[in-house]
């Protein structure tokens, strides 16, 4: 099994659907309300988890009822927690519309996730113990920084979500291996709204880029190598949250089985596929069994 460290967000994500999202100053009326455990980092470790990786959880929930349902839906979808610190601040979380198209957009309070700003003791131990760091940027960089060069000196594959999207330092970058943003964080970074050109200008800084195309599939690209692109399965979209996430958890376990690049993508293609359509990020997030299944069709 692929050992996986995920260091990053929990949040709470309060979501309300709506057939059309408001436009500013306006009140529209949702017709269902629910609050589901997830964060970018979370996110990612239960996708991780649930696609067959060994996972564990490097962040910060509150002393409060949301953080302690964030930690017990990581332990119940078998993700470890014994470095998921508790501590006396609000958990942190996600306040999202959905539209009856499944698109959303997001307001993020980060709470807890505001004090991972360091490594805690024992954390580069288990980041060295892995085949795979995840990282995004939902925690302070000092943290997201620290783990990469952690993960860099003890050989350990560094994988970043440049989201949400903001200026990458260079020691961060210096130590990534695989940086995976989506079209739009990718020309927020380059500058560059056509995906080639922007993984090209990303390939200045880092060995590896994917660019994730949403419903277009992927595109991935290396120093010295030919482009690939991989299309996503057709499926009707009911809630898009957390299908980046399951992309990059479904991957970390793709690749850390040594699979091919265009079989990995595929496969955690497939398992975005299924993610969206169900509602809510971590609740969506499909088993390996499920993933199989739809890889095979």
């Amino acid at each position: 099994m692929t050992d996986i460290v995920v260091l990053g967000s929990t949040n709470m994500d309060l979501v309300a659907y709506v057939e059309k999202p408001p436009q500013r100053g306006e009140t529209v009326t949702g017709r269902e309300f629910r609050t589901i455990p997830g964060g970018k980092g979370a996110n990612q470790a239960i996708a991780a988890a649930h696609a067959g990786g060994t996972v564990s959880m490097i962040g910060a929930v509150g002393n409060d009822a949301f953080g302690a349902r964030l930690r017990s839906t990581l332990e119940h979808s078998g993700v470890n927690t014994d470095h998921l610190r508790t501590v006396e601040a609000p958990s942190g979380t996600a306040h999202i519309v959905v539209d009856d198209e499944g698109g959303n957009a997001i307001v993020v309070v980060p709470g807890a996730n505001g004090t991972v700003d360091h490594l805690a003791p024992g954390d580069e131990g288990l980041i060295a113990s892995a085949d795979a760091l995840l990282l995004q940027l939902e925690v302070p960089s000092a943290a997201v920084v620290a783990g990469a060069r952690a993960a860099r000196a003890h050989g350990v594959r560094t994988i970043l979500t440049p989201a949400p999207a903001q200026p990458l330092p260079p020691e961060l970058l210096s130590a990534t291996d695989l940086l995976i943003p989506n079209e739009h964080e990718a020309a927020a970074l380059t500058g560059r709204t056509d995906p080639y050109g922007a993984a090209r200008a990303l390939l200045d800084s880092v060995p590896e880029v994917i660019i994730t195309l949403g419903a277009a599939g992927s595109l991935y690209m290396a120093r010295g190598a030919e482009p690939l692109t991989v299309p996503a399965p057709r499926v009707t979209a009911v809630d898009s949250t957390g299908a980046g996430d399951t992309f990059v958890g479904a991957l970390a376990v793709a690749l850390g089985e040594d699979r091919p690049v265009r079989e990995a993508l595929a496969w955690a293609a497939a398992a975005a596929a299924l993610s969206v359509q169900r509602p809510g990020a971590s609740a969506s997030m499909p088993y390996r069994s499920e993933i199989e299944t739809q890889y095979a069709s």
